[in-house]
């Protein structure tokens, strides 16, 4: 079963965000997902998932903790779930890097800020190698954080940018700087589970989207 590796170079680009939305409405079409929380220090994900588990009424999402070289665990993993989804720390890690020689599909979370955009090309010359060791790994570009109001350009500036590494395809969908995400990680939900319409459509658009990667 599929391996997401959702991870990237630099901290606060909405890499656990992605993570949680993705699980919550993988676990909505009737998955049974698990998210490997890779991140020490923090152990967000990790947290949501147990928050979950307070409210009945949503579906069960699995996590479990694990730091350093992943790949043997992830190996095991993916024959146990219909999803697997990685949540790898906010730097160049062995946890990321031991991943990508595992997973089917790596989501790099990006927002449209030149310090974020400037860490794709190391990311292209990763993916690369990695891929010499698992070539049926792919690689995508999620825009996360991207402002809502009609005037920003970042968006379409962030856009151009990516395309001068097509060995890192973005996804078209995006996800918006919502106070919904926020609101919805204390009860464990996902946005799919909220009044949130907007933040609802981009997190289901993501998903069919990655679906069709895998």
């Amino acid at each position: 079963m599929p391996v997401i590796l959702v991870a990237s170079q630099k901290g606060g680009t909405g890499k656990t965000t992605t993570t949680i939305n993705v699980a919550a409405e993988l676990s909505r079409l009737g998955h049974d997902v698990l998210i490997v929380d890779c991140d020490k220090s923090v152990q967000s994900a990790s947290t949501w998932a147990q928050d979950r588990t307070q409210d009945d009424s949503l579906p069960r999402i699995h996590a479990v903790q694990k730091t350093g070289n992943v790949r043997e665990t992830l190996m095991d993993l993916r024959g146990r779930y219909d999803y697997v989804i990685v949540d790898a720390p906010g730097h160049d890690s062995q946890e990321m890097r031991t991943a990508m020689t595992v997973a089917d599909l790596m989501i790099i979370p990006v927002r449209p800020s030149q310090l974020d955009l400037d860490t794709i090309p190391g990311m292209a010359e990763l993916v690369q190698t990695a891929q010499d060791m698992n070539p049926k790994l792919k690689a995508v570009a999620l825009l996360t954080q991207v402002p809502t109001y009609s005037s920003a350009t970042e968006e379409d500036e962030a856009k151009d940018f990516m395309l001068d590494f097509p060995q890192i395809p973005r996804i078209d969908g995006a996800l918006k700087i919502r106070k919904a995400y926020r609101d919805s990680i204390p009860a464990g939900r996902g946005v799919i589970e909220t009044a949130n319409t907007s933040a609802k459509a981009e997190v289901q658009v993501l998903v069919k989207e990655i679906q069709s990667w895998l």
